[in-house]
């Protein structure tokens, strides 16, 4: 790549209209998520123990049968309110460790398990009561790479704000060589939505990806949202097409001083045809913490962006 000065850049301050930010985000969030929020990834969730995250306000348990499938329930113990993500598993079921009340995936009184999917990637739990949607039957995934032939990692990070802010965020591509100029170069937006149909709401953008000093990856790609609080990027053209990357905005609870928590919980699921890539594959266990690094420096940079935004939203002060 040609050297490049940081500062003179070409600004892009006036292509990044937070108008037209903000219609792609009211657009986003008005289509269905069937009540389906990412709760982790799918290899957090073991059949040896619990996971415990509070989604929505709600506190969730998390575990696995013998067969392997997920299952997701109250986080509380239904006899005197144990926490249920400290529990033993025992032959498939939650096995309480203040009195040993032991709780299977059909329920008890008082206790009933919430819908759950596993997309081989996330772990998903549908929560009716905080989405007020038209339940679907399983969330709304983006197309993706096969997973026998792809490379998938997952990130987790946590902030002060809520989805929205994380989705704005993303629904900003102009901010990507001026925030993150460790990470893109040369970033030009050949496409943006100004109140499109649904199927053409999205972002495509030239970057090139920086590898090492002057040494940089160029791709076409496009942002989108299949769903109010999921950003998807699909590589279009370039190394790695058809290669995604899922961000999933997940509201938590609160924190102590009462302003929200959302988990940004990153996908990225790696394809090439190249030949070699076969045989990169196979080093996964390797690949897989350096994807996450790369993720998390990002999210690093974009959560004080959207803790930013939150701060001025919440205040009255966000530009419009």
């Amino acid at each position: 790549m040609p050297r490049v000065n940081w500062a003179r850049q070409t600004p892009t301050w006036r292509e990044a209209r937070p108008g037209l930010i903000e219609g792609a985000l009211k657009r986003a969030e008005a289509r269905p998520s069937g009540n389906w929020f990412v709760l982790a990834a799918s290899s957090e969730v073991r059949a040896d123990r619990p996971f415990g995250r509070t989604v929505a306000g709600i506190e969730l348990v998390a575990w696995r049968t013998q067969d392997g499938a997920l299952h997701v329930g109250p986080g509380a113990c239904p006899h005197l309110g144990a926490p249920l993500c400290l529990a033993a598993v025992d032959e498939g079921r939650l096995v309480c460790r203040w009195h040993g009340l032991s709780l299977s995936s059909k329920g008890f009184p008082g206790w009933d398990p919430y819908p759950a999917y596993d997309d081989g990637v996330l772990a998903w739990v549908r929560l009716d009561s905080v989405g007020g949607e038209e339940p679907l039957p399983a969330p709304v995934i983006p197309p993706r790479p096969a997973l026998s032939t792809s490379v998938a990692a997952v990130m987790t990070a946590v902030g002060t704000c809520e989805p929205t802010d994380v989705v704005a965020n993303r629904l900003d591509p102009w901010h990507g060589a001026w925030f993150h100029p460790y990470s893109f170069a040369h970033l030009d937006v050949l496409e943006a939505p100004v109140d499109p149909l649904p199927e053409d709401d999205r972002f495509t953008v030239e970057v090139t990806f920086k590898v090492a000093g002057r040494v940089g990856v160029p791709v076409q790609v496009a942002f989108s949202c299949p769903e109010p609080r999921t950003v998807v990027m699909h590589i279009l053209s370039g190394e790695g097409a058809t290669s995604v990357v899922e961000t999933h905005a997940t509201p938590l609870d609160a924190d102590p001083f009462g302003r929200p928590r959302t988990a940004v919980i990153e996908a990225t699921i790696a394809f090439s045809d190249r030949r070699g890539f076969a045989l990169a594959r196979t080093a996964a266990p390797l690949l897989r913490p350096a994807m996450r690094f790369a993720a998390a420096r990002l999210w690093k940079d974009d959560l004080a962006y959207a803790e930013r935004r939150y701060e001025l939203r919440t205040t009255g002060r966000l530009p419009s």
